[in-house]
């Protein structure tokens, strides 16, 4: 059986420790993982505050913010990065503490294949069971999402709700059946591709942009009919265009950033922003290097990436996937050897993207730890957003979204 590790050493992997996921490691260390511009502009843009000094934000609220908000990380983790060697469905005191220090209600976790030797189907069908043991270990902590109504009663019963996501489709083989499989045993989430090719079409980095594939359209058709949530992360331009356009339900981008303020291949541009918004769509900003040309993204770059998609999409649209854990990384100097070699793997692998580097962190540094939702939401308010706005974007748009696609 493969080794499963979540950890520093998983940085950049969209298998790592922030998303509890695997992916392939040589040496044997782990498993690697329209209509006009002037009619959109009076459709969806809106009146943002004159910039702020993010750095001193205006007092923050009495109490705490998140007081009774539904917080939703619609791609992220709970895992503790500081454990290289704990598996990902292990969970340790301080991880559940910090979880629940949060504030998260719900969060989608990475599980099944991504990336790697193993076979894309078994690995999938096999996460999912080790998900579901480690749930059925914690029933006062954590709960299995499968509807709307299990995020509500998640949140009234103070316990974690996990929602099961894919990073890849590439499990489904040659047999969109498949989904119905997956379906069943509780997957409520399923991203078309990772960064490279797969048999639906060309995720990020791929030079060509191929669009969805004819058995692409099978497995969107197929995925509309299960309600399952089509997630176009990862993927390259005419992918997304293609898949928006061919769902007869809602899709999402859950962890993005936008292209328009960093032009990179895992930021989206506005006209994919903005097609999956008008179809009633969902996009959530990630937390990842990918937000700024220097790769070292701050809180700022945060809020001015979730400002941009507010221009775009209109606020009912909106939220956070952060790519990443609760739990910080306790020591950033030990842990940039690691990184270092983290890269080295995924750039041999050929699963690297542009914007990352040997020395850029896969988080945000002045993002991370059990405070940063608060802190985001009082970097916002700081900006002038009002708190009805502030909470569709931590929760309340995904949870709309979710409405539309799962049901009540």
């Amino acid at each position: 059986m493969p080794r499963l590790e979540y950890g520093p050493a998983a940085a950049y992997s969209d298998a790592s420790p922030w998303s509890l996921r695997e992916t392939p490691m040589p040496l044997n260390r782990r498993q690697f993982l329209v209509t006009s511009a002037a009619a959109l502009a009076s459709a969806t843009t809106l009146a943002l505050p004159a910039l702020a000094d993010t750095d001193n934000p205006k007092p923050s609220p009495t109490g705490d913010p998140l007081a009774g908000l539904t917080v939703i990380n619609a791609l992220g983790g709970i895992g503790d990065p500081n454990f290289p060697d704990a598996r990902p469905w292990t969970l340790t005191p301080r991880m559940l503490a910090d979880a629940r220090a949060s504030g998260v209600t719900a969060v989608n976790c990475t599980l099944g294949y991504v990336a790697g030797p193993q076979d894309p189907f078994q690995k999938s069908v096999a996460d999912i069971g080790r998900y579901d043991v480690m749930i059925r270990q914690h029933p006062g902590d954590l709960i299995k999402v499968l509807s709307v109504a299990d995020i509500r009663r998640a949140q009234a019963e103070r316990r974690i709700g996990l929602i099961y996501g894919f990073q890849n489709a590439a499990q489904m083989g040659d047999d969109a059946s498949r989904v119905d499989i997956f379906a069943n045993l509780g997957v409520r989430v399923i991203q078309l591709t990772y960064n490279v090719r797969n048999q639906l079409g060309d995720g990020s980095i791929v030079p060509e942009g191929r669009g969805l594939t004819p058995f692409g359209h099978e497995v969107v058709e197929r995925l509309n009919t299960n309600r399952i949530m089509v997630d176009l992360s990862h993927s390259g331009r005419q992918i997304c265009l293609d898949a928006a356009r061919a769902s007869t339900r809602p899709i999402s981008i859950n962890h993005t950033g936008c292209r328009a303020l960093v032009d990179l291949p895992r930021n989206k541009t506005d006209e994919e922003l903005r097609l999956v918004a008008d179809k009633g769509g969902f996009i959530g900003i990630y937390f990842m290097p990918f937000l700024s040309p220097s790769g070292h993204a701050t809180a700022a770059d945060v809020v001015a990436h979730i400002e941009h998609a507010l221009k775009v999409c209109g606020e009912d649209h909106v939220g956070i996937g952060t790519d990443g854990s609760i739990t910080p990384i306790d020591d950033l100097q030990a842990y940039g050897a690691a990184l270092a070699r983290e890269h080295a793997d995924r750039v041999a692998k050929g699963i690297a993207a542009p914007g990352e580097r040997a020395d850029t962190h896969p988080f945000v540094d002045d993002l991370r730890g059990p405070d940063q939702f608060r802190k985001l939401y009082r970097l916002l308010a700081a900006r002038g957003h009002q708190p009805a706005r502030i909470e569709k974007i931590l929760g309340g748009n995904f949870v709309r979204y979710a409405s539309d696609v799962w049901g009540a």
